[in-house]
């Protein structure tokens, strides 16, 4: 099977903010960095420090790079208890491990681990987004050190598109402490580079 897809040139886990977003989960990348790009510019919603806002001119990221756009065998796995999974803040959060995604990138295999939260928090029009918090060997070398999130929707089938270039930096990236952001599991911890997807911010070392 081929496994890189050829193209013309995602509240809901408490670390990203997404208000009534409906762009997690989808696999267009350009519904997704406008859906990103205007949550930083909403004040409401935005992640950055109020000292920062007039500044950002938009997310820094890798250059669009399909080969870590892949077809990922999804398997559901079942009776799974719950997770405790620390954050950023030293809290933990509760999760339950949903499936895993077996997948290559370029012809090397690799696997993840994809999260819910548990069922009597999943609500709205958010209950069917799945987690896949993740790190790789970019951390502190241009992408965040913290690691990333994927989100994708869950599916019956066997079979779905993992896109890197989907990658998103949990709101803590961006200096607040008003944020409690999952830690990607040891699970998902890659041995390769990632150069897809959102880059770290430099944000201002003043207080708020």
């Amino acid at each position: 099977m081929k496994h890189v897809l050829k193209t013309g040139l995602v509240f809901v886990f408490a670390s990203v903010a997404i208000g009534a977003q409906t762009f997690y989960g989808t696999t267009d990348i350009k519904t997704y960095r406008n859906g990103r790009d205007g949550e930083l510019r909403d004040k409401e919603k935005s992640p950055l420090k109020k000292v920062d806002f007039p500044k950002y001119t938009g997310l820094n990221y890798y250059p669009l790079d399909f080969s870590y756009r892949v077809f990922a065998k999804f398997k559901r796995t079942k009776d799974e208890k719950r997770l405790s999974i620390p954050t950023s803040s030293g809290k933990i959060k509760r999760y339950v491990k949903y499936a895993v995604l077996k997948f290559e990138v370029r012809d090397k295999p690799y696997t993840l681990d994809v999260y819910h939260v548990e069922k009597s928090a999943r609500k709205g029009e958010y209950k069917h987004l799945l987690f896949i918090p993740f790190k790789d060997l970019t951390n502190g070398r241009g992408s965040y050190g913290g690691g990333r999130y994927l989100f994708i929707n869950d599916t019956k089938k066997s079979e779905v598109i993992l896109d890197f270039n989907l990658a998103s930096n949990p709101s803590c990236a961006y200096g607040s402490d008003r944020y409690s952001c999952p830690i990607p599991p040891r699970a998902n911890h890659l041995k390769t580079r990632i150069k897809a997807g959102e880059k770290i911010y430099h944000y201002s070392k003043a207080k708020k």
